[in-house]
């Protein structure tokens, strides 16, 4: 799916100052991820992109988040971005290699996951396939997540599948740092 260069161009070195403070904001030093500079180079779409992150600390704990994260960009594909978190979030989430790879080779019925999780996988699953959930789901849901943490679950789904559309549909080339899914 990624190519050796992108179907947009990044922005290079040197980043106007503006991009740079924000680059170091969003990256913390680190340099910034190919998608950051397609982005950035097209100031309404890197406003409009930057105005929709999910990255703060939210209603659901970085587990539950990366959970969510991981399963939406493995349903659609995009390895660019499962990987970029992988790599950066799944320690810190404490997510294990089991559990890495069941966000991309099974359902949400895997033994991997407790309860909770299985609703969770089960939620990101309705909404990739159908765009909604059915009354058992959502009251399954709702068993284990308040409403904050719901709307949560949806506005991660929904930019995580804008996130897979950009990183697919521009054919990002995989990050050198990033996972790579499971065989």
């Amino acid at each position: 799916m990624s190519s050796p260069t992108p179907r947009i161009a990044p922005l290079d070195q040197p980043y106007p100052p503006e991009i740079q403070a924000q680059f170091d904001r969003i990256m913390r030093g680190a340099p910034p991820l190919l998608l950051f500079r397609v982005m950035a180079g097209h100031t309404r779409a890197w406003d409009k992109f930057r105005a929709g992150s999910l990255l703060d600390p939210g209603p659901l704990s970085l587990r539950e988040r990366e959970i969510v994260i991981d399963r939406t960009c493995a349903l659609n594909k995009c390895e660019y971005e499962w990987g970029v978190h992988v790599a950066i979030f799944a320690g810190p989430a404490k997510l294990t290699e089991k559990e890495v790879r069941a966000t991309v080779a099974r359902d949400a019925n895997s033994a991997c996951w407790t309860p909770a999780e299985q609703a969770l996988i089960a939620a990101v699953e309705a909404l990739h396939h159908r765009a909604t959930f059915s009354d058992a789901e959502f009251a399954i849901l709702s068993s284990h997540y308040d409403e904050a943490q719901i709307l949560e679950i949806m506005l991660l789904c929904g930019f995580y599948r804008t996130v897979s559309y950009l990183a697919n549909g521009l054919k990002l080339p995989l990050e050198e740092k990033a996972a790579r899914f499971p065989a």
